[in-house]
Formats: C-alpha cells, structure tokens, sequence
C-alpha cells in the first residue's frame, strides 16, 4: 500500500486544523508554511477536503479554514477516503469487485484481509488521537514489532 503525496498532505492540514482547533480559522498560507506543502497544491486539496465534509471555509480578512466537526470525530481513513478514494483497491478496483481463477484464487481473501487491517487501523485513530500524540495502544503496538521500522 502507499500513501499518495495528496494524502499525506491532506492528514498533515488536517492536523494542522486540528491543533488549531480552538483559535479562530487558518489560512491556506499558514498550512502551507508550516507543514512545507505547496501552497497551490494544498489550496486543491482543502477544496476536496471542504467538499468532502471535513473542513469549512470561511471568507473576509478573518477568514481561513477550520475543521467541520471536532478532531476526535474525524477519521484519518476519512480523510484520506475524501482526497484519494477507497484506501484499498488492486488496479483501481476494490477487492470485493475481483475475481482470480486457478492458483491466484487465494489472492482475493489476501487483499480482502489486508483491507480490513488497513480500516481497522485508520479508521479506529483520529486527528485528535495523532494531533495530541497518543495513538490508540494496539497501534502503538505494532510499531514495537521486531522490524517494524526496517525496510526490507
């Protein structure tokens, strides 16, 4: 699996968001700058992001973006799903929609499983969760497995 360039830049501004929470909203400059994301890229990204439900924008000289609902309410699977679609597909389509014949038969409940596991941890961590820096154990968990860090 791999993280699109768009994806990782839509988390970061949403974390960004996140830990603004509580102030008034931020500018697509102030992202921008602090997370080093190119500013005409991310300005894409937060229009998925406020179509999507996850942000709001706001016009006017105090005007910015802010998040939609609060940063424990709000997925890193969807915010993901909103800038990139399906967090698991195999050629562009979702597990469910393939067929394998023979020996490759086995490769739909792999990519099936792998799915699952994939929501499971995405969707069980929130912008609160890894904007305050306490991710759920069991995911903190897997990080500790031996060569967890190492590429192979």
């Amino acid at each position: 699996m791999r993280i699109s360039a768009r994806a990782d830049y839509a988390v970061r501004a949403a974390l960004q968001l996140a830990a603004a929470q509580e102030g008034g909203p931020l500018k697509a400059e102030a992202i921008a700058d602090a997370q080093d994301i190119p500013h005409k890229f991310l300005e894409g990204i937060l229009n998925d992001l406020r179509r999507g439900g996850i942000v709001l924008s706001q016009r006017g000289g105090n005007g910015g973006y802010r998040l939609a609902r609060p940063a424990q309410s709000i997925s890193i699977a969807d915010v993901i799903r909103v800038v990139d679609g399906p967090l698991v597909s195999v050629r562009g389509v979702r597990p469910p929609d393939l067929t394998y014949t023979g020996p490759a038969q086995s490769l739909l409940p792999l990519w099936i499983a792998l799915r699952s596991n994939v929501r499971e941890i995405l969707e069980g961590v929130t912008l609160a969760d890894v904007a305050s820096s306490h991710l759920p154990a069991e995911v903190s968990a897997l990080t500790r497995a031996p060569g967890a860090w190492t590429n192979p």
